[in-house]
């Protein structure tokens, strides 16, 4: 079990940095980004986190809203996994986690 959730906990932090860098390099790249291959390759990776978003959400929040929508959701699932490894391995011993 404590596997599973540092599994996921690790795939919530990826996605989560795939989006921080697609923002960042937005905001470098400005409008020739779609250029930039590394913006490509960070656009991509983040899409399955965008997709889930924009299909939970309600019509009514913007596209242009959905990365940060997205970024939100998985910074609370994040601090959650958080909080059940650090549960998890006070009651099985610090040891184990080490």
């Amino acid at each position: 079990m404590l596997l599973t959730v540092v599994i996921a906990k690790s795939l919530v932090e990826l996605s989560l940095m795939f989006i921080v860098g697609r923002f960042v390099l937005g905001l470098l790249a400005g409008s020739k980004r779609d250029n930039n291959v590394f913006w490509q390759l960070l656009d991509v990776a983040s899409k399955p986190a965008l997709w889930l978003t924009r299909k939970i959400s309600p019509k009514l929040i913007l596209d242009q809203h959905i990365p940060l929508a997205a970024g939100s959701w998985l910074l609370i699932v994040w601090v959650a996994l958080v909080q059940l490894k650090v549960d998890m391995c006070l009651s099985m011993g610090v040891h184990v986690c080490q």
